[in-house]
């Protein structure tokens, strides 16, 4: 069974960083892209960033380019993503997504609430 399992979110003032991880189990991991959407509260989702297979391309959304950064370790089956430079605009649950056997998994998801 595809799985993946969000972690790292947590309350941060403006301007600060924190790290997000998405563990993936139950399929080869490094054989997808894998992307980030996150869901500010009463709104629908948003994407954020995406990765490819082996980690050679990245893309981000506007809003968060410069400051947010995608990364992977297919060792460990996971993929992090580097928030810097956070705003209140970034609040919301953050989600990581795989696209496996034309069946789309979506994560739990992890809160990030960026507030003085």
């Amino acid at each position: 069974e595809v799985q993946l399992v969000e972690s790292g979110g947590g309350l941060v003032q403006p301007g600060g960083s924190l790290r997000l991880s998405c563990a993936a189990s139950g399929f080869t991991a490094g054989s997808y892209g894998i992307r980030w959407v996150r869901q500010a509260p009463g709104k629908g989702p948003v994407w954020v960033s995406t990765i490819s297979s082996g980690g050679s391309y990245t893309f981000y959304a506007n809003s968060v380019k410069g400051r947010f950064t995608i990364s992977r370790n297919d060792a460990k089956n996971t993929v992090y993503l580097e928030m810097n430079s956070l705003k209140p605009d970034d609040t919301g649950v953050y989600y990581c997504e795989t696209d496996v056997s034309g069946r789309s998994t979506r994560g739990q998801g992890t809160q990030v609430t960026v507030s003085a």
